[in-house]
């Protein structure tokens, strides 16, 4: 998928942030951390208000137990050339990270002791596949490729990213990926499990949301531009029915496109919903799990949040985003190149 090659590319804009938000709301607080490395920032799992991790480029990832006040830095051993695209983490001892790149770039790690020693649990060893995001649901885990030899290359863990076995839910087999369909491996975020246990991506070049499971695998059409660089970045739901898919061109870093969907009914028909106030792409969108309908959006030229599930937006912030995660009491994490962190409080 040559738009992943683009992600690294994507220029810096400033934004003024706004007085206030949807339906006259006060905007929600962003506090900058100090990350304790300079690397890109491409993604970032908030356990719950004081254990959160991040991770990007240069083999880095970086922690904090105390909710941001220190962060401790570091690089996996013999992993430094690597692109740390995702992570997952469990509490402030156990995470998961995932190397994403062609090849043998295609890298699972785990460690168990908050990051002082790493178990390489997966190396992809087919040259056409480009693994791009995980998501856990428990101890339940999956890993998704751009498409390979006319499928979307899936892996399952079961004991929490120990160990990875390849994943064919029934209908996978007939799914025909388009040409050069795969997932934009911006913010770890392209593929999520969605309440009911069912995997969802949402696809560059295709700008498909695609779900596989135990009952079949359906792929839906999005109104979301598509295109060789262009498509879905991010999916989420905020409950059973309700979700979120947002992407955009990355060729065209300063277009208003229709980059932002939304469905009711569990994801079977999107609609178009309103652009975030920023141009070009959306990276990573997250719901506020503590505010019914409120949605937050990053992306290289700005941050912004909703409080009617996409209908309006507000800026929330001029900065350079990739990653984003919240947490269930509503306080989450931004990040982005040059180690920026940022806490974000409703």
């Amino acid at each position: 998928m040559n738009a992943r090659r683009l992600l690294a590319l994507v220029p810096l804009v400033i934004l003024v942030q706004a007085a206030t938000g949807p339906d006259g709301w006060r905007p929600p607080k962003v506090e900058q951390q100090v990350s304790g490395t300079t690397a890109r920032l491409q993604a970032v799992w908030a356990v719950d208000e004081r254990v959160v991790w991040a991770s990007g480029t240069r083999g880095t990832f970086t922690r904090t137990t105390d909710g941001g006040t220190t962060w401790r830095a570091g690089t996996v051993p013999g992993a430094d050339s690597l692109e740390f695209r995702d992570v997952h983490a469990f509490d402030a001892d156990h995470a998961v990270l995932l190397a994403a790149g062609p090849g043998d770039k295609s890298r699972l790690y785990r460690t168990a002791d908050g990051g002082r020693t790493w178990a390489l649990t997966f190396v992809n060893e087919i040259k056409a596949r480009f693994y791009d995001c995980i998501d856990f649901q428990g101890e339940t885990g999956y890993a998704v490729s751009d498409a390979a030899a006319g499928i979307f290359p899936l892996l399952r863990t079961s004991d929490g990213g120990r160990t990875w076995t390849p994943w064919n839910p029934p209908g996978a087999d007939a799914l025909a990926p388009a040409d050069g369909e795969g997932g934009f491996a911006a913010s770890g975020t392209c593929l999520t499990i969605h309440p009911d246990g069912g995997v969802w991506i949402g696809t560059a070049g295709g700008a498909r949301a695609i779900r596989f499971g135990g009952q079949g695998t359906v792929a839906f059409p999005t109104p979301i531009v598509r295109g060789q660089a262009a498509g879905i970045a991010s999916v989420a739901f905020r409950n059973a029915a309700v979700g979120m898919a947002a992407g955009g061109d990355l060729g065209r870093a300063d277009a208003f496109l229709d980059n932002v969907a939304v469905t009711s009914d569990g994801g079977k028909t999107w609609t178009v919903a309103a652009r975030p106030p920023f141009p070009g792409a959306v990276f990573g969108v997250a719901y506020v799990p503590s505010r019914p309908e409120t949605v937050v959006a990053v992306a290289p030229k700005g941050a912004a949040w909703s409080d009617d599930n996409g209908k309006t937006w507000a800026m929330l912030d001029g900065n350079d985003y990739w990653g984003i995660s919240f947490t269930t009491s509503g306080v989450g994490w931004i990040a982005g190149p040059r180690g920026r962190i940022a806490k974000v409080t409703f």
